[in-house]
């Protein structure tokens, strides 16, 4: 049965919405909040019939690289011959980016069928569910109706009281990289943040385990509790061979693999991407290696060091925190060395921003200094201060717009313009540069 067939919705169903309409019933609930807890995405879910009961998972956490990870392996497992649903966040351009079944994103006809029987579930509940929840109940609803093999469902922040952490025990539980971020909710330190993120550790369950001294022990103490199998990822197993910017070949086990997506700790992520999948086998999941070799190669993540346009040279890169600004830094010397860079610089307040910048202004020559469109979004006059400290020159611009404008002009003959600082950004930034006809094709091939 192909995806389409299989993906059928009754667009009839009562209450059924428009997507537009799904959409903005979605963001009108941006005012409740965050809300992190259990409760409310459980009786959500109840009322519609516990969909995610009837589905299988790999549930991926982590502060940096679960994003990544998580494409990886949904595109090695599609390549493989199985369904695979994947939900992630945030958006760069469109909700129905989030919610994806073999690289297509969910159609505006399903987004609308479902949020309409959301609609009923969510008004009847005293305590009212958030944007996230009622986003997550319909990926799995979405799920259920495309007959889904298998999920790859990334958590948005943290692990145990993050809504997607409802479901039950997974096929495997990946923990990526783990760093400061989100301080104020999931803990001041790394093994608090760690203890957050372990709390998709469930009875029985195998756990993939990126290295990290200072939170290996006690990811493994939470294993010993749960009864779960701890597989650390070994990264030497993946020993890089030649990069450009079009991508990277690197050997895993004596197999030579091609990655697109740039950068030392992409290769990092791939081998976490790839000892889950080994564990996948041990399971029943028949992967060859000829799926992992197509999967790695068809993975599409975009505004990670994502090269735009070559002429003049226009790099997008979503790092939000500081491991994500140095690993922004690495790549920087690693493929671009003794060029000179005006950054587009958008941030939130509430990130540690001044670590951020510190990690790429050697490689500044300009800076343009915009504002994110975000309710948590760093003022741009007070980021335009921080930046002017640097000793280099600030164009300051009302819009993301005005500023890939701005940064294409003040580009040095043999320079480059590099958009970092927020994902919330990156859609604006993408749209700008390559127009909407290509990222129409884009979406169409299945590339978001």
């Amino acid at each position: 049965m192909g995806y389409e067939r299989a993906c059928t919705t009754d667009t009839a169903a009562a209450g059924a919405m428009s997507g537009e309409e799904a959409v903005a019933y979605l963001k009108s609930r941006a005012s409740l909040g965050s809300k992190l807890g259990l409760s409310r995405i459980r009786e959500l879910l109840a009322a519609l019939g516990n969909p995610q009961k009837t589905l299988r998972f790999v549930h991926v956490a982590g502060t940096n690289g679960k994003g990544s990870t998580s494409a990886m392996l949904a595109s090695i497992l599609a390549a493989a011959g199985y369904r695979v649903g994947l939900f992630t966040s945030p958006c760069l351009e469109r909700i129905n980016e989030q919610i994806t079944v073999n690289g297509e994103p969910i159609s505006d006809e399903a987004l609308g069928a479902g949020m309409g029987a959301l609609k009923q579930a969510a008004e009847a509940m005293a305590d009212p569910p958030s944007e996230f929840e009622v986003l997550t109940a319909l990926a799995f609803l979405h799920f259920v109706q495309c007959g889904c093999d298998l999920v790859v469902l990334e958590v948005g922040m943290g692990g145990a009281t993050d809504s997607t952490n409802v479901i039950d025990p997974p096929e495997a539980a990946v923990i990526t990289a783990i760093s400061l971020d989100h301080t104020a909710v999931l803990g001041h330190s790394l093994t608090e943040i760690a203890a957050v993120k372990a709390g998709i550790i469930k009875s029985g369950c195998d756990v993939v385990l990126y290295p990290n001294p200072s939170v290996e022990r006690i990811i493994a103490e939470i294993c010993d509790r749960q009864g779960a199998r701890l597989h650390p990822v070994e990264l030497a197993r993946a020993t890089a061979l030649k990069h450009g910017l079009e991508g990277q070949t690197f050997q895993w086990d004596g197999e030579e693999l091609f990655l697109p997506l740039l950068g030392g700790h992409q290769l990092n992520n791939a081998a976490a991407a790839l000892t889950t999948i080994e564990i996948l086998r041990t399971r029943g999941w028949s992967v060859s290696p000829e799926a992992v070799r197509l999967g790695l190669r068809r993975t599409r993540w975009p505004a990670r060091f994502e090269v735009l346009i070559r002429e003049p040279l226009f790099l997008l890169d979503g790092g939000h925190n500081p491991q994500g600004a140095a690993a922004l830094a690495d790549n920087i010397a690693e493929y671009l060395p003794g060029r000179t860079l005006t950054f587009l610089v958008g941030l939130l307040a509430d990130k540690d921003y001044e670590a951020m910048l510190r990690r790429v202004e050697p490689f500044a020559s300009a800076f343009v200094a915009v504002s994110p469109n975000n309710s948590r979004a760093l003022p741009v006059e007070a980021l335009a201060e921080h930046l002017a400290g640097f000793g280099k020159p600030v164009t300051i611009c009302g819009s993301v717009e005005q500023g890939v404008e701005a940064a294409r002009m003040l580009a040095e003959e043999g320079g480059a313009v590099c958009a970092f600082g927020s994902l919330y950004m990156a859609g604006a930034v993408r749209r700008c540069v390559l127009g909407e006809k290509a990222l129409r094709e884009e979406s169409s091939n299945g590339r978001i």
